[in-house]
């Protein structure tokens, strides 16, 4: 399915060949890892699609990638990082109607992202194990924690759990009873938890991203049940709104969901909230694919992954969800094992199965 996307978008642009820098257009592309250094733009390989097949151009790198990451229908070559950068090599290499998803010289450059979507089913595969193996990570942890634990223990914590599933930690968000009601993302400081805990973190793993937030309570503010639920309700709403608007007849826009998601927070009494902190939208090889915001014009489509992050003050939510072509929602960080609320959508007759908060 890849290979006949990018065959027709070669046939539909006139070009001969695409080369890929771009971490996660290569991850897409190879199922590689191409990424050394999280600051760099441009990974340590490129990978060509010209109609014939994919081929891998790297460096020092080449042997570990041809060995441990590659298919073997994939032909690597190789350049001396001495006398070339990565995209000097491609620029030599490349044809005369040639484009690239950077700027390099001689070359169009094509906006790679509306390739990688939707999502195929070697993409679904991967998510669902990835959102399991994510969710499995954090709530290992978040059963064990005690109030005088400190953030960055939980930090920590979650670091290890995750790299024992091969995950990278793209995010970590740990706020104790005193930074969760002050702070949307707080990052990890030397407080002791106290009375309950939020858990925000986000993992990579074959290019792809998926996140989860789970609650802890060891002394229960008397507050965090009803807005816990409330901020349930917005999510609710936020998936039975993109279940409804996937890509086919009536198909809707991120700017739909939007609304529907500043119409939850009216009705659950926090018209504003909304504007507090970016409330989500698809999630896949990049963290964020499109990020949902007012009047957002981007069509939703499926099968792809969502993730909603609505907020109140001291609770936070946040799963990865896929939503097939037919509108189905599937709760991907969903291991079966954490206690479930079921919430309704605002305006909707549809409920859906929300982590609760976990009372040790």
């Amino acid at each position: 399915m890849i290979q006949t996307r990018l065959d027709a978008f070669l046939d539909e642009q006139g070009y001969d060949e695409l080369w890929f820098l771009a971490p996660a257009n290569v991850a897409w592309l190879t199922g590689a890892d191409t990424r050394i250094d999280a600051s760099d733009a441009v990974g340590v390989a490129a990978a060509r699609y010209d109609g014939d097949g994919v081929t891998v151009l790297a460096g020092p790198d080449a042997d570990r990638l041809q060995t441990e990451e590659l298919d073997d229908d994939v032909a690597v070559e190789t350049f001396a990082w001495y006398e070339s950068s990565l995209e000097a090599a491609v620029v030599t290499r490349a044809g005369e109607d040639a484009a690239a998803d950077v700027a390099l010289d001689g070359l169009a450059t094509v906006d790679a992202y509306a390739l990688r979507q939707p999502l195929v089913d070697g993409d679904i595969e991967r998510y669902d194990q990835l959102g399991q193996d994510v969710a499995s990570a954090v709530e290992a942890v978040c059963r064990e924690l005690q109030s005088g634990d400190s953030e960055h223990e939980v930090g920590s914590a979650v670091r290890i759990a995750l790299a024992a599933r091969d995950i990278e930690p793209v995010s970590i968000f740990v706020g104790g009873s005193e930074r969760a009601q002050r702070f949307v993302r707080p990052t990890p400081t030397a407080l002791e938890l106290g009375d309950y805990v939020v858990v925000s973190v986000t993992g990579r793993r074959d290019g792809l991203h998926a996140g989860c937030t789970r609650t802890v309570a060891f002394d229960a503010p008397e507050w965090l049940e009803a807005r816990h639920e409330a901020a349930a309700r917005v999510e609710a709403t936020a998936y039975a709104a993109t279940a409804s608007r996937v890509t086919g007849e009536g198909a809707g826009t991120m700017g739909d969901v939007f609304a529907a998601i500043q119409s939850a927070y009216d009705a659950v009494g926090w018209p504003d909230r909304w504007q507090a902190h970016p409330q989500g939208g698809a999630t896949g090889y990049s963290r964020r694919e499109w990020l949902a915001t007012p009047g957002t014009d981007t069509l939703l489509q499926g099968p792809m992954a969502y993730a909603w992050t609505p907020s109140l003050p001291g609770v936070r939510r946040e799963d990865t969800t896929l939503v097939t072509a037919d509108g189905m929602v599937d709760r991907l960080t969903d291991t079966g094992g954490w206690p479930i609320q079921r919430a309704s959508a605002v305006g909707s007759d549809e409920t859906y199965s929300i982590p609760a908060v976990l009372s040790p």
